[in-house]
């Protein structure tokens, strides 16, 4: 959030979470940065506050050791895709100077186009990445964005296409990582909305074809070694988030291999949701109450009119 301001984290507490880390042998590391970052933004104060937060992401990241950093472009306003990636090139250099990244890779997500996104086509993504080469940068797909941007990778042509639309764009060397998410918004809906794995609109064949593709997976020699296939499905009951995990791994054939999870394990705990849900109710409540007291005062100033004086004659 905005008004938590400039957040660091102590030494200390980052050497830890290295150390536990290389203790359970975890893969790579992405760092997802803060959702209300534009760095596309032309206004001023907007833009600014955008390059400070990124900043701070790029700084966090590097104490924690991440591999990556994943931010979205931003939108453009009343700008025009030039000038907005223009914006963004020279604000994530901005947000680079005087941060030693080390091994820390910045990697620009596409997005589903809704509004004025920068970054729902494959182009305008190469076209930041030129722009930032003097910086380490590369890509990171979502799923669930590339479809309701209008790429097909539902069918087995349209995969392949994509696929080729990528390699040739942006470089499939250069997509170390991939959002793995069904989409509730159909082919070319501009819109971003996640679904669970095979739920949606996607589908579990089509997840199938894109998790056993070697040119898509982690294996050599067509694939990139390290690759990292990250969930961002929604978590609408305790375990969701293990289900969708044991998903993947199943369509990618290799569920026998999976790693046993902690049982019961879920992000989102059952204590967790009663407070949820509870939020959810008194917003609701609020909703209704605010609504009311609207319709309350526009029959008021109905009453008022009608009740008017005569002129007198």
């Amino acid at each position: 959030m905005w008004q938590r301001g400039t957040a660091r984290i102590a030494e200390v507490a980052a050497q830890a979470f290295r150390a536990r880390r290389e203790e359970l042998r975890l893969g790579p590391l992405a760092i997802h940065a803060n959702y209300l970052i534009n760095l596309a933004s032309a206004q001023p104060m907007l833009r600014v506050r955008s390059i400070q937060a990124f900043h701070d992401e790029l700084v966090r990241a590097v104490a924690l050791g991440a591999d990556f950093l994943v931010v979205h472009p931003g939108a453009r306003g009343e700008a025009s895709f030039e000038q907005a990636i223009a914006t963004i090139i020279e604000s994530v250099k901005q947000a680079g100077k005087r941060v030693p990244l080390g091994e820390l890779r910045i990697l620009i997500e596409n997005t589903a186009g809704m509004g004025t996104s920068v970054g729902s086509r494959l182009e305008e993504v190469a076209e930041i990445l030129k722009g930032l080469e003097s910086l380490p940068t590369d890509a990171c797909l979502d799923t669930a964005h590339l479809f309701a941007a209008g790429y097909d990778i539902k069918s087995e042509s349209g995969l392949a296409s994509t696929i080729g639309q990528i390699d040739s764009t942006i470089g499939l060397a250069r997509v170390p990582v991939f959002h793995v998410n069904d989409s509730s918004i159909p082919l070319g809906g501009r819109v971003d909305r996640h679904q669970h794995i095979g739920k949606g609109k996607i589908g579990s064949q089509a997840f199938q074809r894109i998790l056993t593709h070697p040119r898509l997976s982690a294996l050599p020699p067509q694939g990139l070694p390290g690759r990292a296939f990250l969930l961002e499905t929604p978590i609408d009951e305790p375990g969701d988030d293990r289900k969708n995990v044991e998903k993947l791994w199943e369509l990618a054939g290799l569920k026998d291999m999976a790693p046993a999870a902690e049982r019961g394990f879920s992000m989102l705990t059952k204590a967790i949701k009663k407070r949820m849900d509870q939020q959810k109710a008194q917003e609701r409540r609020m909703q209704v109450a605010s609504q009311a007291s609207k319709t309350s005062k526009s029959k008021l100033r109905v009453i008022s009119k009608a009740r008017k004086p005569r002129k007198r004659g």
